[in-house]
């Protein structure tokens, strides 16, 4: 029996820009001789077209209102579709818009895909642009209705048709159509090369465009791992993110909690337009102690605005309610006045069940308040000067990790050779960083880990 012969949908889409909804669809099946099939239609994304939009493709909001929505057109890209292997230039791009399209209407839209972006830097190496109207314009491919679905789609027939007739393209083909194969899961503009140079181990990274400029920073426990995470996140930010990305840099910090650290001083510096959460300043809150009518001190947290004589802040309320849970726990003091229940004559924290029963005048506020004063010096002193030892970057070295004076002064590597007693030695080797209120919450996650290990 003849072995079924491969066919190919070659497909370009238009969209709204923000939130990628479909304006129109082109779609050209090609059995690696000639077009067989052809679908295009103008697609009603349901939205407002922005102005930017129609300027660059000449599709505004009359032209759609009378087409049909993605659902009603949905079949016809399924039937078209099946069986077939979906080629785009930057496929990521068109493939999860469709996707997308399909997910909002509960139909889960898988295919083989193949990007000629990709495809053309390897079979036709040495281009300096490899956008589409650059590369045909370079190919001598006319394209008519440029920023148009069938137009592109079109000239992207065109372009597929010579790649197949390239010398090896046959192995090319193979090795990206390979399960498993990065091929069609990294930005176009970026080299597989490049991504494999990315080790499996904690760092930072940083995402660049093709101007070189940071527009994403990022920590991870496996760089490789994190960075491939993006590339398969369908969100539209992710999306954005990965098809502007053209090169990849990264940093080793032998741990995450150095990765951290070196994550938040890197977005601080650069700010990078797709950090907008890290660059948001979150809204600090802090311990404080106060002394009851009773006579009963009382350890409470509020945002560190309306907290007066901070005893620690926290970058986040659940932190610093875990915090003091765990003060709580440790020094055997009373949830009701440590502020962990509110409303109650007597606690009966779910978690914290060694209170002495002072709530219940069991036990004397003079005995009780021992315990607070013990706690509230615990607090203070606890971090004010600590060495947080860390892996290293290699076998050969080790990190920590700086604070004196109750502040953060940074972190360093050093050589496991080194013999270093005190902590005076560790000077020569600090790379030193400014204290931030993220900084002061990542650091009290890791003290606070540093203490139970110890305990």
């Amino acid at each position: 029996m003849a072995k079924p012969k491969t066919t190919y949908t070659i497909i370009d889409v238009e969209t709204t820009g923000s939130g990628n909804k479909i304006t129109e669809i082109s779609i050209f099946k090609y059995d690696g001789e000639k077009v067989i099939d052809e679908f295009t239609s103008l697609v009603n994304p349901e939205a407002l077209i922005p102005d930017y939009i129609t300027a660059l493709t000449g599709i505004d909001d009359a032209m759609v209102a009378n087409a049909p929505t993605f659902s009603e057109i949905a079949d016809d890209i399924l039937s078209i579709t099946e069986k077939s292997i979906f080629v785009a230039h930057s496929v990521n791009f068109d493939y999860n818009v469709i996707r997308n399209e399909f997910k909002a209407i509960d139909i889960d839209f898988r295919r083989r895909k193949l990007c000629t972006v990709r495809l053309s830097r390897v079979l036709f190496p040495g281009f300096t642009s490899y956008s589409l109207g650059k590369l045909c314009k370079s190919l001598q491919i006319h394209i008519v209705d440029r920023h148009r679905a069938r137009g592109d789609a079109e000239a992207t027939t065109t372009l597929f048709k010579m790649l197949l007739l390239q010398d090896g393209s046959e192995t090319v083909f193979t090795n990206f159509l390979k399960k498993g194969s990065k091929e069609a899961t990294l930005p176009s503009h970026l080299s597989s090369t490049l991504f494999e140079s990315i080790p499996n181990a904690p760092g930072i990274y940083y995402f660049k465009n093709k101007k070189g400029k940071i527009i994403y920073i990022g920590k991870a426990k496996n760089l490789k791992k994190r960075v491939l995470g993006h590339f398969y996140d369908k969100k539209d930010k992710e999306l954005s993110l990965c098809r502007e990305t053209a090169d990849i840099d990264f940093e080793l910090s032998g741990s995450e909690l150095i990765a951290l650290l070196m994550e938040d001083a890197a977005i601080k510096h650069h700010f990078p337009i797709y950090n907008q959460a890290a660059k948001r300043t979150a809204k600090p809150y802090a311990i404080f102690s106060y002394e009851d009518r009773r006579g009963v001190i009382h350890l409470a947290y509020n945002t560190l605005k309306a907290t007066p004589n901070p005893l620690q802040i926290f970058h986040n309320i659940q932190d610093c309610r875990r915090y003091l849970e765990h003060i709580c726990n440790e020094h055997e003091l009373c949830p009701k006045y440590c502020h962990l229940q509110e409303g109650v004559m007597s606690c009966s924290h779910f978690k914290i069940v060694n209170c002495h029963g002072v709530c219940k005048n069991e036990e004397s506020v003079a005995v009780y308040n021992l315990r607070v004063n013990e706690a509230i010096s615990y607090i203070f002193s606890s971090s004010q000067n600590m060495i947080l030892k860390e892996k290293g970057r290699h076998s050969e070295e080790g990190a920590f990790v700086m604070i004196k004076n109750g502040t953060y002064q940074g972190y360093g590597f050093v050589d496991t050779d080194d013999q270093l007693v005190h902590s005076d030695d560790l000077e020569p080797f600090l790379i030193r960083q400014k204290e931030t209120t993220n900084v002061q919450g990542i650091l009290r996650k890791a003290v606070v880990k540093y203490q139970n290990q110890s305990a």
